[in-house]
């Protein structure tokens, strides 16, 4: 790592969500220049390496087949049915920050700090910056997120968060250096592609939104606490909390672990938070999230409570990185040396936030329930005299990633049509002074499209 350093809806016209958004306006479809205009001008402050190319299409379905994308970093974040905009013509820019380390192989570059710049012909004024979700790259939310706000008009940004894959906390010299960068590269990406605008269109956008999926969500409230002069607002879909007294990842992943090994019961996973009512997602999330995320993320944390497991490496096959550590089942952060909350304080979360927020979670959240997240962090803000800048949606049938819906379409509902309402509904209170809904629960209806549309209750 180096750096250069539940309440009634007030209208009836948010009922649903659609695909559509906002159109950009003929003043900044004008201020564009027309298709890729002053391309030769874009340049990235502080990148060690850019590549700009002009294409007739910035979303997903005119880049499939191409290196402008990467479907396998999207994989199982979106439903298989969900539709998508396209036909967004302009500037994509890929390139990397200086870094010292070099998890993301995308391109062949295998050099981290790496991100994905879109600047669409018709531009709203606007600007949406996100991180990767999870230990994903820059890639990731291109379907759940970049689309739909490149169709709206917003110039778009998202960075690997400069340090990828399971083995991301090789990254750095002390606990808590790799997700610490994290922040910094969204910080950096930020400030650079609100230069990059300027150069683009000629003149630095209205408006900036932070917002992210997970880690993208944990990253969307670090910077609304820690850098709210950047931004207008955001929305948090389910962000990892950080506490240094806990809650966090590793307060409530060890249960899981201990009952994957037949040391705990269903009774220790409700007191760590998890939600009665998602037990039927409990058996693929034992074999595909928790012994991996809490291995490695204690490892970033607290690398000397089992410097073997998982040692230099998460593992070299599949079964050997979704394996949990043994170690793990007893795991209690609590019990750990003043030292292991020291890293943790060092990307801890507050509740200080400085700008509108808007944060939703599913209630079957199987990976980072609820009760143990959001619902913290909701009371953080309130206790730091917040509130007035927050809101938070309780998305009924939910879950930590929307490709489980096809596997269970009778129990859960994606997400994703609810971010994006939520999305519109923070614009307009940022931009229209529209107050936003109070805090509520969306009920999962009985019949209908839910994989399209948010119908709201």
């Amino acid at each position: 790592m180096r750096l250069p350093l539940g309440v009634p809806f007030l209208a009836a016209a948010l009922t649903a969500v659609t695909l559509t958004g906002t159109a950009p306006s003929a003043t900044a479809v004008a201020e564009s220049g027309g298709h890729c205009a002053r391309l030769e001008r874009v340049r990235v402050p502080g990148a060690a390496l850019q590549r700009e190319a002009c294409l007739d299409d910035l979303t997903t379905t005119g880049l499939a087949g191409t290196d402008y994308t990467d479907p396998a970093d999207q994989a199982g974040l979106t439903a298989a049915g969900t539709r998508t905009p396209s036909g967004v013509p302009g500037i994509q820019i890929d390139g990397y920050f200086p870094d010292s380390s070099g998890f993301n192989t995308t391109h062949g570059w295998r050099h981290d700090a790496q991100f994905v710049i879109r600047l669409p012909d018709r531009w709203n004024g606007g600007l949406v910056v996100t991180g990767a979700p999870g230990n994903r790259k820059q890639y990731a939310t291109d379907k759940a997120i970049s689309d739909r706000v490149l169709a709206q008009g917003y110039a778009y940004a998202a960075t690997d968060k400069g340090n990828s894959g399971t083995d991301f906390y090789r990254d750095g010299v002390r606990p808590g250096d790799a997700v610490a960068e994290w922040n910094a590269r969204t910080t950096q990406l930020t400030r650079a592609v609100r230069r990059v605008a300027a150069q683009r269109y000629g003149h630095a956008p209205r408006r900036t939104y932070v917002t992210g999926i997970s880690n993208g969500g944990y990253l969307t409230r670090w910077q609304l606490e820690n850098h709210p002069e950047l931004y207008d607002g955001g929305v948090d879909w389910e962000g990892a909390l950080w506490t240094a007294d806990g809650p966090n990842l590793l307060t409530s992943l060890p249960a899981t672990v201990a009952r994957s090994l037949g040391a705990a019961g269903d009774e220790d996973l409700y007191a760590a938070g998890f939600a009665r009512g998602s037990e039927f997602l409990w058996p693929y999330h034992e074999k595909a999230y928790w012994g991996v995320t809490q291995k490695i993320y204690r490892a970033e944390f607290d690398p000397g409570y089992d410097p073997r497991c998982p040692g230099p490496t998460a593992g070299s096959s599949p079964e050997e990185i979704l394996a949990p550590c043994a170690s793990d089942a007893a795991y209690d952060y609590a019990a750990r040396p003043a030292s292991v909350r020291r890293a943790v304080t060092r990307v801890a979360l507050t509740g200080r936030i400085g700008k509108p927020l808007i944060t939703l979670h599913g209630d079957l959240d199987a990976l980072l329930p609820k009760a143990a997240d959001s619902d913290v962090y909701a009371r953080m803000i309130d206790e730091r005299g917040r509130g007035a800048l927050h809101r938070y949606y309780t998305i009924a049938g939910g879950t930590h990633v929307d490709g489980l819906y096809d596997t269970h379409p009778d129990r859960l509902r994606p997400i994703l049509p609810c971010y994006r309402w939520t999305f519109d509904t923070l614009t307009a209170w940022v931009e229209r002074g529209t107050p936003p809904p109070a805090d509520h629960t969306v009920g999962k209806p009985a019949d209908g499209d839910v994989v399209d549309s948010c119908p709201l209750r």
